[in-house]
């Protein structure tokens, strides 16, 4: 196993070799005049800070492990998924992320009542599935505030965070005004929307489109998943922390608390 200081070594490679790759990718968008991918690579930039302001600020120091992590995730999400289009061209692409983000939302949540309920000043007693309900509730709350932001960007600003998508069958009581039963239609192929007062015509092949919400539910489950996922394996750390001593890479540590 390698030691702390080879662990930060690589940390601090990833970090720079991230850093150089969002530049040059800030710099071929400057030529191409998109500004909305320069801002996007700005906003990269920025996130990639986080970890040094919660060790400065906040007093808390994430393992090289996590934070490597941290770096890679805000990555592929924002130069590789949004700049790259590796949310169109791989179709798991952003289940990946989702499904990630829960498992390092609930790492985090997990350090901390963990690390609280170690200290004696704060007088917790709380028991290990209880410390991993907290760590995966946590998880969750994060997970849904963030399609929160979505659906915020998407009805006010016109974006398309929730992604929409084509099905072949839907059901609604709308389509029958007379009862409150759902009237279901299959094997749609074609839909046609009029808009700007019937002016204009617009065809949508091969089915029907969702506005987002299949989208949002996928995302709530692989957060659901990656928080689960962490939450057990951070109660099977607790009651037996030797025998699961790897996951301390993944643990936050609140500095200059002492038991």
């Amino acid at each position: 196993m390698e030691t702390p200081k080879n662990d930060k070594k690589i940390a601090v490679a990833v970090y720079i070799i991230l850093r150089l790759l969002v530049v040059v990718c800030m710099i071929a968008q400057i030529l191409r005049g998109n500004c909305n991918n320069v801002f996007l690579c700005c906003l990269t930039l920025i996130l990639f800070t986080i970890p040094t302001i919660v060790d400065k600020k906040l007093n808390i120091k994430l393992p090289s492990t996590l934070e490597i992590c941290v770096y890679v995730f805000i990555f592929a999400s924002e130069i590789l998924g949004e700049i790259q289009n590796f949310y169109g061209i791989f179709w798991h692409w952003d289940s990946i992320l989702h499904a990630l983000n829960g498992f390092l939302m609930g790492a985090i949540g997990f350090s901390f009542i963990d690390t609280l309920n170690r200290i004696d000043k704060f007088k917790l007693s709380l028991t290990p599935i209880f410390i991993a309900f907290v760590s995966f509730c946590f998880s969750m709350t994060i997970g849904t505030t963030w399609e929160f932001v979505e659906f915020s960007l998407d009805h006010y600003l016109g974006k398309d965070c929730q992604k929409d998508r084509l099905v072949t069958e839907i059901s609604s009581v709308e389509l029958d005004d007379t009862t409150n039963t759902p009237t279901k239609l299959k094997d749609i192929t074609k839909t046609i929307i009029y808009s700007d007062h019937g002016k204009k015509k617009t065809v949508i092949n091969k089915g029907y489109l969702d506005i987002g919400i299949i989208d949002t539910m996928k995302d709530l489950l692989l957060n659901f998943i990656g928080a689960m996922t962490f939450s057990i394996l951070g109660f099977l750390y607790i009651k037996d922390r030797d025998e699961y001593k790897f996951l301390e890479k993944f643990f936050p540590i609140i500095k200059n608390l002492s038991n």
